[in-house]
């Protein structure tokens, strides 16, 4: 069935295939940026950078990598929230063909030490405010650079004055420290050029992590193709252009916030308006301030909105569309949000979808343009999706609930040094193909709709963020478009 596509009648005018370039991140987004240099990528608290200027940076952050000893092939930990610094690094490692393992900031020394071996990283980069939990587990670990970043680094004077009163005075002073460099020393630094990487597209490029309730989360091995496909899958569905915006809320280390709300808007060429603090009231200011074509969150976030006195008196015809991950989205939540949606002026519906950081993040949505109660829409373009009897490869009929496979450019490498792990996920079937087995049970109906018939996964809490535990590795998404 999975072969006839059956979904694709429900595409609109979105592709049912892309041609994806075969290059590194780093080479993707310069394509990108020498399509629209003068094009806004990104924009934190006021600080706006074009695509030009982007990949200056970039290119100054890979130089000075190489300079410290970075190579291709090792691995660099980013724990940062989402300012500058942590993106550009994510691209400038890339760059030089290292890999980015992307941690929690708010992760405990303990866990900063499983993921620093686990990833076998020589280097890191944090903020200031961390510094003491990477040192206090520094000599247990490979890690010989420490990169510290500041908060401060990209606001203006105003701005920095602000966040010195509120914050910043509370951030512990480094002391001196051999094995410590500082971003803005090594941004302003002269270094040599460093070569771009001869790295194929199929190398592993990031290391993303399961949420794992024994406490040993999984690597999940990311190609840069797996990356730039999905960016490319999520940008032509919502129809990304320089023209838009989103509202980058999620965490970089999540698949979903890094995958969909600054890769996929970088693919496209749009900005990515990135939020570092959380709290409801921000997001509406930002609303109100920015007029995003997209608002990405979790469920919380939506109904927290709609009772939000500045969302509910912002215009908000500048929305095309929302996502909110990492839990299933209740019904009141969904009509409330569309109702002020509608009073205030937008047309968009909230609908939903489903993916998983196996396969980068989002994998399918409803179309915008075809509702239907209680379904995750159907696949993006160039991917395959089927369901089979649970422990088998053979799959069940229409409308019969089984165990979700999925295959397609954005499945995952495997489990970073899990082979046994890796073989129990990812399947050859008798079409020749490998497929990713969910194990989420799910049914497909005649026209290509899938929804969830059961969840075999459960949701633990992450310093406020929902992730999703084995058995049973998707999540739903929810997606609004007008």
């Amino acid at each position: 069935m999975h072969e006839n596509k059956p979904w694709l009648k429900y595409y609109g005018d979105a592709p049912p295939s892309l041609a994806y370039p075969r290059v590194t991140m780093y080479r993707a987004l310069l394509q990108t940026a020498e399509r629209y240099p003068d094009a806004v990528a990104y924009d934190f608290m006021g600080y706006t950078s074009t695509y030009k200027h982007f990949i200056a940076h970039i290119s100054q952050c890979a130089n000075a990598l190489a300079a410290a000893g970075l190579k291709k092939g090792e691995r660099i930990t980013i724990s940062m929230p989402k300012t500058p610094q942590g993106i550009i690094c994510f691209y400038a490692a890339n760059k030089i063909g290292a890999v980015a393992s992307m941690i929690h900031p708010l992760s405990t020394a303990k866990e900063i030490a499983f993921y620093l071996n686990i990833s076998n990283s020589r280097f890191a980069l944090t903020i200031d405010a961390f510094y003491g939990k990477f040192k206090e587990v520094m000599a247990e670990t490979s890690l010989d650079v420490l990169i510290l970043a500041k908060i401060s680094d990209y606001l203006d004077f105003m701005k920095k004055i602000g966040f010195y009163l509120t914050k910043g005075r509370k951030i512990p002073p480094v002391p001196p420290d051999p094995q410590v460099r500082w971003w803005r020393e090594i941004m302003a630094g002269n270094h040599p050029a460093a070569p771009e990487a001869a790295m194929d597209t199929d190398d592993l490029a990031v290391i993303l992590y399961s949420g794992g309730t024994t406490g040993t989360p999984k690597g999940i091995m990311l190609s840069n193709m797996n990356f730039i496909s999905e960016g490319m899958q999520v940008s032509a569905w919502g129809k990304l252009s320089k023209n838009d915006s989103i509202l980058a809320i999620l965490p970089i280390f999540h698949g979903f916030g890094l995958g969909v709300c600054i890769n996929a808007a970088f693919m496209g060429g749009a900005k990515s308006i990135l939020v570092p603090q959380f709290t409801p009231e921000i997001v509406a200011k930002l609303i109100k301030s920015k007029g995003p074509s997209f608002v990405v969150g979790v469920p919380t976030l939506f109904e927290a909105l709609t009772r939000d006195p500045v969302f509910q008196n912002t215009d908000l015809s500048c929305l095309k569309a929302a996502f909110s991950g990492a839990d299933t989205l209740p019904r009141p939540v969904k009509e409330r949000f569309e109702e002020v949606v509608q009073r205030q002026g937008g047309s968009v519906k909230l609908l939903e979808g489903y993916g998983l950081t196996e396969a980068v993040t989002a994998i399918m949505a409803t179309p915008l343009q075809e509702y239907r109660e209680g379904s995750l829409g159907v696949p993006f373009p160039d991917m395959l999706a089927k369901i089979v009897k649970p422990g088998t490869l053979d799959e069940v009929p229409v409308g019969e609930g089984g165990e979700l496979c999925i295959h397609g450019p954005a499945v995952m490498m495997g489990y970073l040094d899990q082979p046994e792990e890796t073989a129990a996920t990812l399947k050859a079937h008798d079409d020749g193909r490998t497929w990713l087995h969910t194990g989420d049970i799910v049914a497909m109906d005649g026209d290509g709709y899938f929804c969830f018939k059961l969840r075999l996964k459960r949701m633990i809490k992450s310093s406020g963020m929902n992730v999703v535990s084995r058995p049973g590795r998707g999540h739903p998404l929810s997606a609004s478009g007008g």
